[in-house]
């Protein structure tokens, strides 16, 4: 199914790359990229819209057919970068912009592993007198792990 989609997507375009910009159509999709974005706005409570894949494809598809002129001035809920991204990712053929709303992945410190957590509660368990140091050092010496004994206080 995902693969039917992505051909259509695909299919569509190129067609609509074929098409160009500018003439009745762009003006026809302004109109259209207009209202949808009127009725994100009436979807979403908060601050910043929630855009499902759909809307993205969609004014992603629509951009496709104004100037690039035209989508700064018509981008009224949606910011004109977010408009010129989708537009970009599908002139790329990159969809994974269109269907993930999000990046992957945090930025920062992971932290320890599960298993590395188990084994400091057990010891802690087991040696109720250890403080956050002697773990660390403890477990630095049976599997050669290097830990902060900030890692340590849970």
């Amino acid at each position: 199914m995902k693969t039917l989609a992505l051909l259509v997507i695909h299919l569509l375009t190129t067609l609509a790359q074929r098409a160009g910009p500018g003439g009745a159509k762009a003006i026809i999709a302004e109109s259209v990229l207009l209202k949808h974005q009127q009725l994100i706005a009436r979807r979403s409570a908060g601050k910043t819209p929630r855009l499902t894949t759909s809307d993205r494809f969609l004014c992603g598809f629509l951009t496709l057919f104004m100037r690039p002129g035209r989508i700064r001035k018509s981008a009224v809920v949606v910011k004109p970068a977010t408009l010129t991204k989708f537009r970009r990712a599908l002139v790329r053929r990159n969809y994974r912009l269109l269907f993930s709303s999000h990046k992957k992945g945090k930025p920062g410190p992971k932290g320890p592993s599960d298993a590395l957590v188990l084994v400091i509660v057990e010891l802690k368990r087991r040696n109720a007198r250890f403080g956050c140091p002697r773990i660390a050092q403890q477990i630095n010496k049976a599997f050669g792990v290097p830990l902060c004994q900030d890692s340590c206080r849970l």
